[in-house]
């Protein structure tokens, strides 16, 4: 047995504003630039929007009554876009970088793996180090914590300790977050 087709519907772009004729209320408060602001009735406010060749966009229709404004839309839309778009640009991104220790890691080791997490926090990113112990190397505990702890305390100029290190299974972690530079 065949199922039956199922039929597209377009649907209209949903619009955040009303435009001209798509407003309801009967009288509105126009505002905008080099007008001062007065309410009106709709027919007079479109009569007017359409003499300055714009649009009539209701800004806030919970008022009483709607506020509406005489602008050119696609214009209003472009740089709503762009505001949103430049607040996106401004939030930060976190990074975490994680470095990763035996319990019996060596000094040339532990200062090869220094440098790379003093560039890690110089460049803004958080760091997460861990020591990791295999097999029976879980009795050298002590070991692990005093190299995160002697880690911490050399990048102490570039980094604030945001977590002490911390048993999670096999893994010792400590968390290092960049100092802030005030300029």
């Amino acid at each position: 047995m065949r199922r039956p087709k199922k039929k597209f519907v377009r649907r209209e772009p949903t619009e955040q504003h009303k435009i001209n004729d798509k407003i309801t209320a009967s009288e509105i408060r126009l505002v905008g630039e080099g007008i001062e602001p007065q309410v009106m009735s709709l027919d007079k406010a479109l009569k007017f929007a359409d003499d300055e060749g714009l649009d009539l966009v209701e800004i806030s229709p919970n008022a009483e009554p709607p506020v509406c404004k005489i602008l050119d839309y696609r214009k209003f839309l472009y740089t709503q876009k762009k505001k949103q778009k430049e607040l996106k640009a401004k939030q930060s991104k976190v990074v975490i970088k994680e470095i990763r220790f035996g319990p019996n890691t060596d000094d040339h080791d532990f200062n090869f793996k220094l440098a790379h997490a003093r560039k890690f926090l110089e460049e803004g990113s958080k760091l997460k180090a861990h020591v990791f112990f295999r097999g029976r190397t879980i009795v050298f505990k002590d070991r692990g914590e005093l190299l995160l702890l002697k880690l911490a305390q050399e990048l102490a100029d570039v980094g604030i300790v945001e977590q002490m290190p911390k048993m999670e299974g096999k893994r010792m972690i400590i968390m290092i977050n960049p100092k802030k530079d005030k300029k």
